[in-house]
């Protein structure tokens, strides 16, 4: 009976918009299912294939502007919200390809490094070409989603249901992928690339897929979010962004699907929920404090506390927990490749 509980939580997922009518609770859902659907795709690079990716924003805004200017009266392209998502998503992912070929030699900080010079060039090479994207302005109104001929309009529930069945699919694609040849192929290169190479593994392509298959969910986040704010800027897509959902996944367990989403989802009520009703309830009591400034440090106190205290994250994967965990319970395998690592330094 207990193994079932879950799914019975999970089939009320989609009933929650009947039972709660409050259009800024399911505004929020469907905004956390955007972070969702990003957290997902980088648990694909950063958990599976152990690429530290931190530039993973860049991905989202080039799947945001290529619904901007394919689905708006910027260019007078007008391609309906549902082949967008597939296009968005294929452009995303042969970024994807593009930042990956480059680094397919590079490790550990080399490789955050250039990720983090990508996720940097492209918002504000988007900000820069601004005969084509109005620069700071931004490109809107973009167009609304529509299905049978009815438009979503301003309404935040067919946007639910659409992340909705998005995360579906991001999840069915996730778990297989773990499963699957491809999958395997990653969790070796993140034990041991070298190894993984004798092994047979051609490193090159994995990567690469690990690099394509994240950015593609990226794209298709950045579609979904666009048609739903009807505006794509350059702001949207900070450092801060990449660093979110990096946080969202390391919170809720790389590796594991079911804690990434764990993890977007209580980040997301943090900073989308608690931290301004904590502003609201501070200014009541006459203390002029914006919680949202403190944001990132609060991430910082977690993902510090997460660390000391559960670093496998909060929902691990059963091979996760095995590897941080094997030195506690076994000291002497600590001891000894403490020992082979202090040797091969020296």
């Amino acid at each position: 009976m207990k193994r079932l509980l879950p799914y019975a939580w999970i089939a009320l997922i989609p009933l929650l918009p009947l039972l709660d009518k409050n259009a800024a609770h399911v505004n929020f859902l469907a905004d956390a299912g955007a972070f969702m659907l990003l957290a997902l795709g980088l648990n694909i690079v950063v958990g599976y294939a152990g690429l530290l990716d931190l530039g993973y924003a860049a991905f989202f805004a080039i799947g945001s502007y290529s619904y901007a200017m394919l689905a708006s009266p910027q260019f007078g392209v007008h391609l309906p919200f549902w082949l967008m998502l597939f296009v968005a998503s294929g452009i995303a992912a042969l970024f994807g390809i593009v930042l990956g070929a480059p680094t397919l030699r590079l490790r550990g900080d080399y490789l955050a490094i250039v990720t983090l010079g990508f996720g940097e060039i492209v918002p504000q090479t988007f900000l820069n070409l601004s005969k084509w994207t109005n620069g700071p302005n931004g490109i809107g109104p973009v167009d609304q989603p529509s299905l049978f001929g009815h438009a979503f309009g301003f309404s935040p529930v067919p946007y639910f249901y659409v992340m909705l069945a998005l995360i579906g699919l991001a999840v069915w694609l996730s778990t297989n992928l773990r499963d699957s040849r491809l999958g395997r192929a990653w969790m070796a290169i993140r034990e041991d690339e070298t190894a993984a190479r004798f092994a047979g593994i051609d490193a090159t392509k994995v990567k690469l897929a690990a690099f394509a298959l994240g950015a593609s969910f990226s794209g298709l986040a950045g579609v979904a979010y666009a048609s739903k704010l009807q505006l794509v800027s350059p702001d949207q897509f900070q450092f801060s962004v990449s660093v979110l959902v990096l946080a969202m996944v390391v919170l809720g367990g790389m590796g594991n699907v079911a804690g990434v989403i764990a993890g977007s989802f209580l980040l997301s009520l943090l900073n989308n929920v608690l931290l301004p009703q904590a502003t609201n309830i501070a200014s009541a009591a006459g203390l002029h404090v914006d919680f949202t400034n403190y944001r990132f440090m609060l991430y910082g106190f977690i993902l510090v506390g997460v660390m000391l205290v559960r670093p496998e994250g909060l929902l691990p994967s059963r091979q996760r927990r095995a590897e941080l965990r094997a030195g506690l319970v076994d000291p002497s395998l600590a001891a000894r490749e403490n020992a082979e690592y202090t040797q091969a330094s020296s």
